[in-house]
Parts: structure tokens; C-alpha cells; sequence
């Protein structure tokens, strides 16, 4: 059975782990090949020695991270090399301060592998208009959890009252809109909580220290929040990644979005899509959803799997394993 590493330097238990667990442990996954994650420096890709047939990359691509990914690729000659796009999009690409240099920083990495995944299609085109890899060596794969959890969950009662936005406190999330437009909000019993932490925290807590209704937390994991939140509030500027959502609509929780990047994709009902990133259209938005007093239906947690699982066994069908000699041992520095 071919033998898969999972490169990655996540310390969290944010997306990227919770698809990498699932990688790892889904049983259809697992009956044709060995997924294990393997914790590296984004620095030093090429400092492990790998046992696997196959290698993928959940690494983000930045310039200081190339000679690490051309070591990787210099060790490992005979491997199949895979790069996960985690963190690129048409819509950090815009905010980017030097576009020309960015896109050249991600040809020349793209170019050190055999094949690269984007988690949408929007993803994909962005990549294929502006020549960032081959097209013949670009896959889509729609990243997915365990929604289990969060299909558990009971169904929210009532009215619509306590709204949750979970992620990095940074202007990708487009949190700082978010207050603003929830202090326009006029409903007295409204709630806004917000989780997570990053550069924008002490920024975030100014901004709703004049609102009662608002509260801007540390960090917690989506189920915990989901938990005590009738509807999910994504406001991301740019955003490639959609299990957030998914892991929402799994909770039967309405889901207020931007609709960029992978969010264009989302479909069915619960959704909300504001694309008009002002607070006009969101306080309006969120007015309308604290009205809301039906249940919406939850997302099929068997369906939601299937275009990984799929899409996966693919693209490893597809490229073939080429295999190295046998050890006990998977990984060695």
C-alpha cells in the first residue's frame, strides 16, 4: 500500500488540522493508502527524510520557504510531489502589496511539483489566468472535517438572537466590518460573539467596547462556539477554504457570507450571501437574519465527503506511486 506524507507546521486545531485528520482516518481514504501527517518547518521542508511514495505539501508558499521546498524536491527525486494551496487566492492576491512579485514566487514553487491542488474552482481559474501552474498539472479538491460533531448539535430554538464569527482576527475576515455593521443593528436582544485572535485583536475589542451586545473573545474551537450560536457570520474579504461553512450548515446553523473566493461555491439552503462588503448591506443582512425563526435544513455529512474522497482517489490513481525501498520507519531526521 502506497505511503502518504502530509507536510504541514500547523500548531492549531484550526481547518488545516481537522483535514489533515481526516485524511487520516477516512475509511475509504485508508483502504487505498497510508495518510500521515508529518509536522515540518516551513523553512526546511528538505530537513525530514521521508518513507512515502507520495508527498504533499500543506505548507504556505512564501519566498523564505523555496530552498526548503527545493531540498524537499533534491531528497526526494523518485517521489511524487503534491502542493495543497491552503492560503493563496484571487482575493489575497489582490491585496498583495507586489503582485508581479507574488505571482513569480508561486510559479517558480509550483514548478518544484508534481501536481497542485486547489481547494475551489474559483482557485483553480485564478491560477490557470494568470499561468501560475499547468493546467494538466492542477486538480480541484474541496477540503472536508468530521462533520459528525457538529451534525450532532441540537437544532437552535427560537429566533435568530446569537450571531458567531469564528477565525484570525485579521482584515482577511473582514471582522471589523462586521461590528460596525452589528452595531447599526437596531434589536436590543441581538448578540455578536466573536473568537480567535491575531493582529487585529486589540483593534476589534476599541471597536466594540461601545456596544454591550458585542464580545470579542479568545480562542476556541468552531464546535464550542457553534454550540451556543443560532447563525455564523463570514465576512472574509478573501477566503479560500469554505469548511467553515460547511461545518455550520452541518450544526443547522444559517450562515451570513461574502461569497468570495471558495464561498462563490456554496449552495442550498441557510445561506446568505452579502457580497457588498459595506456596512449598509450588512447591518441590513444581519437584520434580516435576526428575524428569521425557522429551522433551516443541515448539510448531508455522507454527501459533504464524497468530492474529497473522490477527488483524492483521482488524482493518486491518476499520477501512480512510484515506490521506495521498505522501512519500518516513516520519517527520520
Amino acid at each position: 500500500m502506497p505511503r502518504i506524507a502530509h507536510l504541514h507546521d500547523d500548531h492549531t486545531s484550526g481547518d488545516l488540522s481537522r483535514y489533515l485528520a481526516f485524511l487520516g482516518r477516512d475509511a475509504a481514504l485508508g483502504a487505498t493508502a497510508e495518510h500521515h501527517a508529518v509536522r515540518v518547518s516551513r523553512f526546511a521542508a528538505g530537513a525530514v527524510a521521508l518513507r512515502a511514495e507520495v508527498i504533499v505539501s500543506h505548507l504556505p508558499l512564501r519566498l523564505q520557504s523555496l530552498p526548503g521546498l527545493m531540498a524537499l524536491r533534491a531528497r526526494h527525486p523518485r517521489a511524487t510531489l503534491i502542493h495543497v494551496e491552503h492560503l493563496h487566492c484571487e482575493g489575497s492576491a489582490a491585496a498583495a502589496r507586489n503582485r508581479g512579485r507574488q505571482r513569480a514566487i508561486l510559479r517558480s514553487a509550483y514548478a518544484l511539483f508534481n501536481h497542485v491542488v486547489a481547494l475551489s474552482t474559483p482557485q483553480a481559474n485564478w491560477m490557470r489566468r494568470h499561468a501560475l501552474v499547468n493546467p494538466g498539472q492542477l486538480s480541484v479538491i474541496p477540503p472536508c472535517a468530521d462533520l459528525a460533531p457538529f451534525a450532532a448539535l441540537p437544532d437552535p430554538r427560537g429566533p435568530v438572537r446569537h450571531i458567531a464569527a469564528i477565525g484570525r482576527l485579521h482584515r482577511q475576515s473582514g471582522l471589523d466590518m462586521l461590528i460596525e455593521a452589528f452595531s447599526v443593528v437596531s434589536n436590543p436582544d441581538a448578540r455578536l460573539d466573536i473568537f480567535g485572535d491575531g493582529p487585529q485583536r486589540g483593534e476589534l475589542r476599541a471597536l466594540a467596547r461601545h456596544d454591550l451586545r458585542i464580545r470579542v473573545h479568545g480562542s476556541t474551537t468552531r464546535l464550542a462556539a457553534l454550540r451556543r450560536a443560532d447563525a455564523i457570520a463570514i465576512p472574509a474579504r478573501w477566503q479560500p477554504s469554505p469548511l467553515a461553512a460547511q461545518e455550520a450548515l452541518a450544526a443547522g446553523r444559517r450562515v451570513l457570507h461574502s461569497g468570495r473566493d471558495s464561498l462563490s461555491e456554496l449552495q442550498g439552503p441557510g445561506l446568505v450571501t452579502v457580497a457588498d462588503l459595506s456596512v449598509a448591506a450588512w447591518s441590513r443582512a444581519l437584520s434580516d437574519v435576526l428575524a428569521e425563526t425557522d429551522a433551516v435544513p443541515r448539510l448531508a455529512v455522507a454527501g459533504a465527503r464524497e468530492p474529497t474522497v473522490q477527488g483524492w482517489q483521482a488524482l493518486l490513481g491518476r499520477l501512480g506511486c512510484r515506490k521506495t525501498a521498505k522501512s519500518s520507519s516513516f520519517a527520520t531526521i
